[in-house]
């Protein structure tokens, strides 16, 4: 990774991504921190990073503008939520799966739901480094990072419809 192929920030449309209160506010501040504190971010055929990620929705679909450092717009693609939300769902159910079990299973059972919780995260993030292809190159960690991102933002938006 290069100094240039990296993002700096990460912006998220209130409008359209906002959070429904505290809690999701605080997971997306948590993902985005993770994300730019380490990340491999290339646009295939351009050279102008670092970056800026701009996220926004647009008909059920995340948009990804990305900018220059400067803030000049580069690239704009979206991305279909479609194929990750069976992902999405499996993972949050684990999720509450694993947080239950914290405070009643024993640590051999926290242990086999951490492991599936893992893999399925994993799974989300196969499916998104997939669905990048041909637009960004990213990591395996960068695509880890994106999805859970992915996630807080489909969380906050799930909890603001229910």
């Amino acid at each position: 990774m290069t100094d240039k192929n990296r993002l700096i920030a990460v912006e998220i449309d209130d409008d359209t991504l906002g959070a429904s209160g505290p809690d999701a506010e605080h997971e997306r501040r948590v993902a985005i921190f993770d994300l730019i504190e380490q990340n491999s971010f290339k646009l295939i055929d351009k050279d102008q990073g670092p970056y800026i990620l701009a996220l926004s929705q647009a008909e059920r679909r995340l948009v990804f503008a990305v900018k220059d450092e400067q803030g000049i717009q580069v690239h704009t693609f979206i991305l279909s939520l479609g194929p990750f939300r069976g992902v999405i769902r499996d993972y949050f159910m684990i999720c509450d799966s694993y947080y239950d079990a914290i405070r009643t299973q024993t640590p051999h059972q926290i242990e086999a739901i951490d492991m599936a919780r893992r893999g399925i995260h994993n799974e989300g993030s196969e499916l998104l480094a997939e669905r990048l292809e041909g637009k960004v190159e990213v990591d395996f960690l960068t695509a880890r990072r994106l999805f859970t991102l992915i996630c807080a933002l489909h969380a906050g938006q799930a909890r603001a419809a229910g």
